[in-house]
């Protein structure tokens, strides 16, 4: 099977306000051509470190894709350490100082020289347009090795990849496409989950089993390789097949759509709506909801009521409720929803209310405590939950388990 290593470079992806999405790109696409990638680098600026990572990568792979590093700019030394790794001089190419130029004539304004830097490429290297950016991919060869630049943005890199390299790659390696499955749940622990699902998985060695954790879901990766196993295709459906038949409800995805899609499909397929009332996650669910196109279809709207009064006012919370119970309890999370459901005419109501923290909690009720309830129009009841951690991961759990509240009332 082929393989290949992704080197991202950028000294901002080291920080915590960016995040590297070109190498999960990457690796899809290499994947769909049966290239397995082994290693992922993250490099900064600097070119000691992009040398080392460069020449590891050389000595241990045929393919190698960096991302990154080939603007204009003193910092962007991609172009420099490759040439300087692969012992080739670099060449000012005037084809591509000529297209800079008008480019830049086009925009009506003047080329600075600093550009000029992106006219050097290394010898022998193949260039690849980029009609969206001012820089050009390259692609070069070192035998039997293949060692592609590309630029860091994704909107350029993105296109680059499917027009240039993957033809290329896919003609030169005629890989078997890497199979995979993802089988996403919701309400079960990460160890209960595994606990559940490993004498299965144990009996399918060619098949690679992963389990991943995020607020409130995990996701079961199957991957395998026809090349390395003809029957991949029929085992990951026998395991698949077997994994969804222990987990039952706690499967919401086997095609890769996050709950709040799967929601939105179910309220489609009962031919209702929903309205939503939120305290502590502040409109967050709403949010999540809104955000898959077509949800105007089955969304009616949300209330965002904070404080006592707003819940009284907007919702129809009964005052002496608050007063015996507490705002965060089950009587006025039922009685949250049924007022957004009343108010907005829905055939659905859901309300959340919880202790986000850091303060306002006591030992009777803790930070972390939400109370979710659901009202249609035969039932209303709610599900008491107590969450730990900060105060943005309380919000993102209880936005979760309201999504998969919704879902288990609507199967």
């Amino acid at each position: 099977m082929p393989i290949s290593e992704i080197i991202a470079v950028g000294s901002e992806l080291l920080t915590p306000l960016r995040s590297d999405t070109n190498s999960l790109y990457i690796t899809r696409r290499l994947n769909d051509i049966g290239i397995l990638v082994r290693r992922k680098w993250i490099v900064g600026d600097e070119a000691a470190v992009l040398e080392e990572a460069l020449r590891l990568a050389m000595r241990s792979v045929n393919i190698i894709l960096l991302t990154g590093g080939l603007g204009p700019t003193e910092d962007d030394i991609t172009r420099k350490v490759a040439s300087y790794v692969l012992e080739r001089q670099l060449i000012y190419n005037e084809e591509i100082a000529q297209r800079l130029r008008d480019r830049f004539a086009r925009l009506g304004r003047e080329l600075p020289e600093s550009n000029l830097r992106q006219a050097l490429v290394p010898m022998g290297a193949i260039l690849l347009d980029n009609p969206v950016g001012t820089a050009p991919g390259l692609w070069l060869e070192e035998g039997k090795k293949k060692i592609v630049l590309l630029p860091g943005p994704p909107r350029e890199m993105q296109p680059m990849l499917e027009t240039h390299i993957i033809p290329r790659l896919s003609a030169a390696f005629r890989g078997e496409p890497i199979l995979r499955r993802i089988i996403k749940l919701a309400g079960i622990p990460e160890s209960a989950a595994d606990e559940r699902i490993a004498p299965i998985y144990k009996g399918f060695p060619k098949v690679q089993t992963t389990i991943l954790a995020t607020p409130g879901q995990i996701e079961v990766h199957l991957t395998a390789s026809k090349t390395v196993n003809p029957q991949a295709e029929t085992e990951l459906d026998q395991l698949q097949d077997k994994i969804e038949e222990a987990l039952q409800d706690k499967v919401f995805s086997v095609e890769d759509k996050s709950l709040e899609e799967v929601v939105g499909i179910f309220l489609g397929m009962h031919q209702g709506n929903l309205a939503v009332a939120e305290s502590c996650t502040g409109g967050l669910l709403a949010k999540r909801i809104t955000d898959i196109p077509g949800s105007s279809q089955y969304f009616a709207g949300g209330v965002v009521a904070y404080s006592n009064q707003a819940k009284i006012d907007m919702l129809g919370v009964d005052p002496a409720v608050i007063r015996n119970h507490g705002a965060v309890s089950a009587a006025v999370a039922e009685q949250m929803a049924e007022g957004v459901r009343l108010r907005f005419g829905s055939t659905y109501g859901l309300g959340i209310t919880g202790i986000a923290g850091p303060s306002g909690g006591s030992e009777d009720k803790p930070v972390g405590l939400v109370y979710i309830g659901w009202s249609d129009m035969v039932h209303c009841h709610s599900r008491r939950m107590q969450f730990s951690g900060d105060r943005d991961l309380i919000r993102q759990l209880a936005a979760q388990n309201a999504l998969n509240m919704i879902r288990c009332n609507l199967v």
